[in-house]
């Protein structure tokens, strides 16, 4: 072999040898990327269930203080210091713990229940003074009391107002996602997939304001990217792409809902994950792992 072949085969080799490089490096930054979107994601999720922790135990101070009842101060001190519990358990929970992350929110769900249900019933209280209150007006000298009476309790029903619109955000539970291929039968393969079907259920919440409300449906594959994106929709401090909206009229009894995503682009195996979000606040989500 001459030396001029030698070194044709020679460079032939080297520049394979670069591309390869470069072709592995690309791949690493890619994947470093695709991993920190998503742990910005689950940091984002994280963080809001530690501001709702937050203000839930905050709530129950509240009501603690427009309420003279000590059967239900005590009901409210105990329920105040799980929700404290709760939140230091998020606060040491990393990110990326999937599994104690879904505990804390499951929890979250509850506390929310809870807390819905004290507010009711100290609503209901001081409704039920206002009214004893109004029949001793016969007597000069407990009207003026009631008076005084009424002003405080005006006040303390504005507090209640602030507390109900912290307590009223949706719920959505049951959160599934479905493929399913051009005969709208379940695609066992990623290549046969035609749409995802999301399935979800809105709960009952007698606090909630009824009316039409905008839930936007997030379907991400596996790189983070959004299937079917058709817009943007507010998410806390920035925005989110979503896949689908749906405008449905709330009449604050629990609905089942049903939401189609046709797919167009090419779908990698890997977990897809499912968001539910309306007003700006993410009110439930779900996951599914497909093979190729």
């Amino acid at each position: 072999m001459s030396k001029k072949v030698i070194i044709i085969v020679s460079s032939i080799v080297g520049l394979i040898l670069i591309g390869a490089a470069a072709y592995l490096y690309l791949s690493l930054q890619k994947q470093k990327k695709e991993k920190a979107d998503l742990e910005q994601l689950a940091a984002m999720d994280k963080r809001e269930m530690e501001n709702e922790y937050s203000q839930f135990a905050l709530q129950y101070d509240e009501l603690k203080r427009s309420i003279r009842n000590d059967s239900l101060m005590q009901r409210l001190t105990e329920e105040e210091n799980k929700t404290k519990d709760l939140l230091a358990e998020l606060r040491q929970t990393k990110s990326n713990d999937a599994a104690e992350i879904s505990r804390l929110k499951r929890e979250l769900a509850t506390v929310r229940a809870v807390l819905r249900s004290y507010i009711i019933q100290v609503d209901s209280l001081n409704r039920l003074n206002e009214n004893l209150t109004r029949e001793n007006q016969q007597v000069k000298a407990r009207y003026n009391e009631a008076t005084s009476q009424i002003s405080s309790l005006t006040s303390e029903k504005q507090n209640l107002s602030d507390q109900v619109a912290i307590a009223s955000q949706l719920d959505a539970t049951g959160v599934s996602l479905v493929p399913q291929n051009k005969r709208g039968k379940t695609a066992k393969k990623t290549k046969d997939i035609k749409q995802f079907v999301v399935n979800f259920t809105i709960t009952k919440n007698i606090t909630a304001k009824t009316g039409n409300r905008h839930i936007y449906v997030r379907v991400t594959q596996p790189n983070n990217s959004v299937v079917g994106q058709s817009g943007t929709t507010k998410f806390e401090s920035s925005s989110v792409g979503y896949s689908a909206v749906k405008v449905i009229e709330y009449t604050g009894q629990e609905t089942r809902q049903t939401v189609y995503i046709p797919v167009s682009e090419f779908l990698s195996a890997g977990t897809y994950h499912v968001y539910i979000i309306t007003d700006g606040n993410l009110i439930g989500s779900g996951s599914l792992t497909l093979n190729k």
